[in-house]
């Protein structure tokens, strides 16, 4: 029901129209699954506008569930400002607030771009859950909270909320600890990792497959490679099973590390333990070669990913463009990327563009980014201050010379948002 109404509306064809031609059958149900595909596209306007819709229908009954899975979309999509909207709706309909609202909520402000500010508000709205009797802070609760504080690199409010957990009556769960474990993980914080590996361990909770992969992952990132193999080698001999994630983060941080012939002996007991590479696993083994200055390898793989595979994603262009541009070959890049352009084999957005202009820039290539910005005109892609500062995150402090600034202002154009 819902990919039906999905694919027939368009912007000839409103979303109120699809909704008010199927009214007989669709129930709240659907609404949900409904807001769940529109979050994904970015569509929260959308959400709004089903939700209105929903409002009006005799079926419908003001539900903490739908309120609450509307304020986690448009938290998702960083518009705060909109789920606070919705939690003074939500209680103006005469509907109570209980602990998977207030989830919702403190999940909202924790996407806002104003880190330390949302992890205040995120802990004002526990201690005030604390309080409420509907609302009580629960495992997700708290498995929000610790991983958002672990990913600031809080410590200190990390090991509080552990113990204010062991004090309550919520039992943590391996999500709790795989949340921690990865963030801190992510920012290289080794030591902490394994300090809440040892807290899950003697709380009897046993590691799942996102255990492995995720201490995999982190012991790679800091080429740990001999903690990362005995991970590898634990997990072979549990009941767990690797997954193509395990495989395709063993590659890439072998890669980064320039040891070739260990990332290609992870390739191949993979496909030896009969797994199937998908196209991540392919990318991966194009940077990987590309890290190794195997440019002609990387190239390699990348054309048989182009004659055998169905799919042509715009991902794996972007890492064969990566690897000529990183090994400073921006006219291979420019000649890839023409001759996609040409055959049209991938569906080119704006990322594929970003990453050219910061290369081209880097490598002061000024008749590439000419052509580069001629290309974007005739594909309708218009850029605007978001697509600058995406592209040219790294170079920020060059645009204070004011040649480069310069260069910058002509080949800009007015900032309009376009598709990106």
């Amino acid at each position: 029901m819902v990919r039906l109404l999905m694919r027939n509306f368009s912007d000839k064809r409103p979303l109120l129209s699809t909704l008010n031609k199927y009214v007989k059958i669709v129930r709240t149900e659907h609404c949900f699954l409904l807001f769940e595909e529109l979050g994904k596209t970015d569509q929260w306007l959308q959400c709004l506008e089903v939700f209105r819709w929903m409002q009006k229908q005799r079926w419908y009954i003001a539900d903490n569930g739908v309120y609450s899975k509307l304020i986690s979309v448009m938290g998702r999509k960083g518009q705060t400002r909109m789920a606070m909207w919705l939690f003074s709706e939500m209680r103006n309909s005469g509907c109570r607030a209980d602990t998977s609202v207030y989830n919702a909520l403190i999940t909202a402000h924790l996407h806002s771009r104003d880190k330390s500010k949302a992890l205040a508000k995120a802990l004002g709205y526990f201690d005030k859950m604390k309080g409420m009797e509907r609302c009580k802070p629960n495992i997700v609760t708290y498995n929000i909270l610790l991983r958002a504080f672990a990913q600031a690199r809080n410590v200190g409010q990390v090991d509080a909320l552990f113990q204010d957990l062991d004090e309550s009556i919520v039992t943590p769960d391996i999500f709790t600890f795989n949340g921690v474990m990865d963030a801190y993980g992510k920012n290289g914080m080794i030591k902490e990792m394994e300090l809440v590996l040892s807290q899950m361990k003697g709380k009897q909770v046993k590691p799942d497959i996102i255990t492995f992969n995720l201490l995999i992952d982190s012991y790679g990132r800091k080429q740990a490679f001999d903690k990362m193999e005995q991970v590898f080698k634990s997990l072979l001999h549990s009941k767990e099973r690797p997954t193509l994630p395990t495989f395709n983060s063993m590659i890439t941080n072998y890669g980064k590390a320039r040891l070739r012939e260990r990332a290609e002996f992870v390739f191949q007991k993979m496909t030896d333990m009969r797994y199937t590479p998908n196209f991540i696993t392919y990318e991966c083994l194009i940077m990987m070669y590309g890290y190794c200055d195997c440019v002609s390898r990387a190239r390699d793989t990348f054309d048989d990913v182009i004659e055998t595979q169905k799919e042509k994603k715009v991902s794996t262009l972007n890492a064969m463009l990566d690897v000529y541009c990183m090994n400073g070959l921006p006219m291979e890049a420019d000649m890839l990327f023409e001759s996609a352009c040409t055959t049209k084999t991938f569906r080119i957005d704006s990322s594929t563009y970003k990453l050219l202009y910061k290369a081209y820039t880097k490598a002061d290539m000024k008749e590439l980014l000419q052509k580069l910005m001629a290309q974007m005109d005739r594909d309708g892609i218009i850029p605007n201050k978001r697509f600058f500062l995406d592209a040219l995150g790294a170079f920020g402090s060059s645009l204070t010379d004011p040649k480069a600034a310069n260069d910058k202002k002509k080949l800009s154009r007015p900032a309009v948002t376009g598709k990106q």
